[in-house]
């Protein structure tokens, strides 16, 4: 079953049916046109504007009024004042934008045998044709290695490759489009005000028989035998001598030639994507095109999902690179000069979601952009701290962009004034310390999570039952309805923030501990999380959202924010909170009958928690409605419109049903799906340092192999039992519990009855 391509029939319509590259920093939505192609590009540092001071100072003085008003539960009066002391001054951040749209013109007619595809094996999407009997094959692939795009244009006839090619867009707003010499064409300027993001990009062509040139904005092939397009653009963001740079690029990578630029670039994606592998057994689908596979899925096309979580690798890899900006809502891959929500990061879950497969799918490395941008955030979090809250630490609110802007973004009530943002975005590090155990990573990053707790500290107040909770804050983007009727979404203490608190101060306390430093503070932390409030369950059974037991004012909303604790934390589970986990049950199924997981990344979310309820019918279910009902053409995920958080969330989910280890357990097949009745997974990354390969027939494990990367204690939870070969082992209760050393194996099997 060959489950590596995403591949059509006719070429792309319309952006959500054309085909991405990337190489973390430059991106390409690639259409597959014949006689005319588009590749819409982008550059993740192309933004509209510079760094500003948008905190409200008037936040401060009317801190203490507010938190009055939500005491007093005159939350209208209270959103007021929000609206006019809190939200930011201006209220938007700058947003993401395209680098523009190269069109090449090649002609031709009598168009047959027609495929596009998406090769994820070896990170390229590639175009075949026939025009006058004549064969013609377009190569499109993102290097890292060599910081360009490159297209590699052939043809099975001398001679007959030939084109013309542009670059326009961004609405014009673009300073120079023209040659630079013979055989290449500059285009850039600057993006917004005076101190937005200069950027200049170089596309040049190098060929093998007939000629290449430029004459304007254009540049020219005629009569080749085969030609080398690349693309560079570079920006002062990353680099005073972004221009030269970029001319750089494209002149080291045309004297390298094509060859040399895709065997390093495959050897490069190589070296991450086949760390991991995953294999649905079942009927063999891949003989329909994509876009009808999704059209028409009903469970039984299990080579889809395989497909799904293989893409949902291949987005990480090509979006998010050591040394590149992090994921935001669209990835790097953005049409729109005025894209939705700004196509900015925003952390009250999107940008987390990016990145929930990241650790399983041993990729750490992709990880590493966000740990820089939380480092770029601390100084805007500083400021905002200090200037609106008059607390210590560093804070976000609800959103940031590429200066890491941590102001109120909007003026939406249920959504702008949301203190948790950096204290969620902060437990990435500690989960990549829980995969990785690099003590050298946590030494280097624990002032980011001190930093976070840090601010909670002064910022908790104490309620009327003497517990310290946030306020003023909301749960995110949710409105309820009072006692008296009036709806508000301003409140004290919701159930989200003490849950994100909880893991905050634990990770900081462990990671003290581990480091042998800040006992004191660590100290100060535990006796705060003694008088934070307890998760509680509501007059539906399912687990409270806010302090009181209101009703929401859409039941089916996208956000289940108090399920935070399930997933992605493990505050609550089946094994050690039943109770909860009953509530939690509740809660999702609340939802859903009043239609929730209408949004491709909730839908994502819900698959997450149903596998961490250990519910694998629930988990195929929603990952049938996230293909069917929340996928694209191209299998981007849809809001709608295209947000790429979905397909990460997604792809963590169907690893999640079939590998977990939170609370220091790992547990093979923990909610497989009925329907995946055999399958092997390889290379997957459990918490504690293991890597895992392990395979299933009948819907039972058959074996497993656990190498452990850092020595250390291993412990398997299991309903079935084990045989444990290669360690000493203890086994009580379904436990499983083994020592091991640094690069030792240990194979696993299952007894038969």
């Amino acid at each position: 079953m060959d489950n590596s391509l995403l591949w059509y029939k006719a070429p792309a319509e319309n952006w959500d049916e054309a085909l991405p590259v990337g190489n973390g920093r430059l991106g390409a939505m690639v259409f597959g046109g014949t006689a005319a192609e588009t590749l819409q590009l982008n550059e993740d540092s192309l933004w509209s504007g510079g760094r500003r001071n948008r905190n409200n100072k008037s936040a401060k003085k009317n801190l203490p009024l507010i938190r009055k008003l939500i005491a007093e539960n005159r939350i209208s009066e209270a959103e007021e004042l929000e609206r006019r002391a809190f939200f930011g001054v201006p209220s938007q951040q700058t947003h993401y934008q395209p680098l523009g749209e190269l069109k090449i013109y090649s002609g031709g007619e009598n168009i047959t045998d027609y495929k596009r595809y998406l090769d994820l094996d070896n990170s390229a999407a590639v175009t075949e044709w026939k025009s006058e009997g004549v064969y013609y094959r377009r190569e499109v692939i993102a290097s890292f290695p060599d910081n360009v795009i490159a297209i590699h244009f052939t043809s099975d006839k001398g001679g007959a490759v030939g084109f013309c090619t542009e670059i326009d867009g961004r609405d014009d707003d673009y300073d120079f489009n023209t040659d630079y010499d013979e055989k290449t064409i500059a285009y850039g300027g600057k993006t917004g005000s005076d101190n937005g993001i200069a950027y200049f990009a170089a596309i040049s062509a190098d060929c093998k028989g007939g000629k290449v040139y430029t004459e304007g904005k254009r540049l020219f092939a005629e009569g080749c035998d085969e030609v080398t397009l690349v693309i560079s653009c570079r920006t002062d963001f990353y680099r005073a001598d972004y221009d030269k740079a970029a001319l750089n690029d494209v002149r080291k990578a045309l004297r390298k030639g094509y060859s040399a630029i895709k065997a390093d670039h495959e050897r490069d994606y190589k070296a991450l994507y086949n760390r991991t592998s995953l294999t649905l057994s079942g009927k063999d689908f891949s003989d329909i095109p994509t876009n009808e596979r999704i059209k028409g899925f009903n469970g039984e096309d299990k080579g889809l999902v395989a497909l799904y979580w293989s893409f949902s690798k291949y987005l990480l890899i090509s979006g998010s690179r050591e040394g590149t900006l992090p994921l935001n809502l669209q990835g790097i891959w953005n049409k729109d000069m005025w894209p939705a929500w700004g196509s900015k990061y925003t952390v009250n879950i999107n940008t987390e979601m990016n990145y929930w497969g990241v650790e399983t799918a041993d990729l750490p490395e992709c990880h590493t952009p966000l740990f820089a941008h939380l480092d770029r955030m601390r100084e805007s979090g500083r400021e905002t701290a200090r200037e609106m809250y008059g607390c210590g630490g560093f804070m976000c609110h609800h959103n940031t962009d590429i200066w890491g802007d941590t102001a109120p973004q909007d003026e939406w009530i249920p959504a702008t004034i949301w203190p948790m943002g950096a204290a969620w975005l902060s437990l990435h590090i500690y989960e990549h310390y829980r995969f990785t155990g690099d003590t050298d990573f946590l030494r280097e990053q624990y002032d980011v999570m001190k930093e976070a707790a840090e601010f909670f500290t002064d910022f908790l107040i104490e309620n009327d039952n003497g517990e310290l909770v946030t306020c003023p804050s909301v749960s995110p983007e949710n409105t309820f309805i009072a006692e008296n009727g009036e709806k508000g979404s301003v409140c004290m203490g919701p159930t989200m923030d003490t849950q994100i608190l909880r893991e905050l101060f634990t990770a900081v306390i462990e990671s003290g501990r581990l480091l042998g430093i800040d006992r004191a503070f660590g100290e100060r932390l535990s006796e705060i999380m003694k008088r934070l409030p307890e998760n509680r369950i509501g007059k539906y059974g399912q687990i409270m959202e806010w302090a009181k037991d209101y009703d929401e004012a859409e039941p089916g909303h996208r956000h289940i924010s108090q399920l935070f604790g399930l997933y992605p934390a493990d505050q609550i589970t089946m094994r050690f909170t039943p109770h909860l986990a009953e509530a939690a049950k509740a809660t999702i199924e609340r939802r859903l009958s009043y239609g929730g997981g209408h949004t491709g990344w909730s839908r994502a979310w819900i698959i997450n928690m149903w596998a961490r309820l250990l519910d694998g019918e629930r988990v195929a279910e929603n990952i049938g409605l996230l293909l069917t009902h929340s996928t694209n053409p191209n299998m981007f995920d849809s809001h709608p419109p295209f947000q790429i958080d979905g397909n990460f969330g997604g792809g963590a989910g169907i690893t999640e049903a079939l590998l977990q280890s939170h609370s220091g357990e790992i547990r093979f097949l923990p909610a497989l799906p009925k329907d995946w009745s055999e399958g092997e997974a390889t290379g997957l990354k459990a918490r504690g340092g293991f890597k895992v390969d392990f395979s299933w027939k009948e819907g039972v494990l058959e074996k497993a192999s656990v190498l452990s990367l850092n020595g250390g204690e291993c412990r398997v939870y299991s309903d079935i039992p084990l045989s444990v070969k290669g360690a000493e082992v203890k086994v009580n209760d379904g436990l499983y519990t083994f020592g091991t050393e640094k690069g030792m194996r240990v194979e696993i099997e299952a007894l038969k009855a």
